[in-house]
């Protein structure tokens, strides 16, 4: 059974597999995520709502959301890209997971997880490596997959 190695940040994710402890990786597949790279502005439909003051003093203010779009992209996209991990465990593709992922994105990542799924995780690097080649991915992962 072979090892994936998934490299990803907030917009693009590419699994690579391994079919052996020290052969090379090939990719795949690759998710991308457009949405993930507009301006949080490009993201909302307009602006804020208003609301009145609770003292009844008579003031409005716009109302903040409670996660600014762009963050919320990216707990899309990280949701997303477990669910095809976790399709492919369920499908018997790899036995082993290695995350490369930018620092923020890995978090997101960790709480997408499935426990079955986050059992096969062998390793992790907190590196932006997604739009890397896979010579340069391969040299942040151990020698022997």
């Amino acid at each position: 059974m072979s090892t994936w190695v998934l490299a990803a940040d907030s917009s693009r994710a590419r699994i690579l597999a391994c079919d052996t402890r020290t052969g090379p990786l090939v990719e795949v597949e690759a998710l991308v995520r457009p949405e993930a790279r507009l301006h949080a502005q490009e993201l909302g439909s307009d602006e804020p709502g208003r609301t009145f003051d609770s003292a009844g003093v008579g003031g409005r203010h716009a109302m903040e959301p409670k996660v600014d779009p762009k963050q919320q992209e990216a707990i899309r996209f990280a949701k997303q890209v477990c669910d095809r991990l976790s399709a492919g465990q369920s499908q018997g593709r790899f036995s082993k997971l290695y995350i490369v992922a930018a620092p923020a994105f890995l978090g997101l990542l960790r709480d997408g997880m499935a426990a079955p799924l986050r059992h096969l995780v062998a390793g992790e690097v907190s590196k932006n490596l997604a739009s890397h080649g896979i010579d340069e991915i391969r040299g942040h992962l151990p020698d022997f997959l």
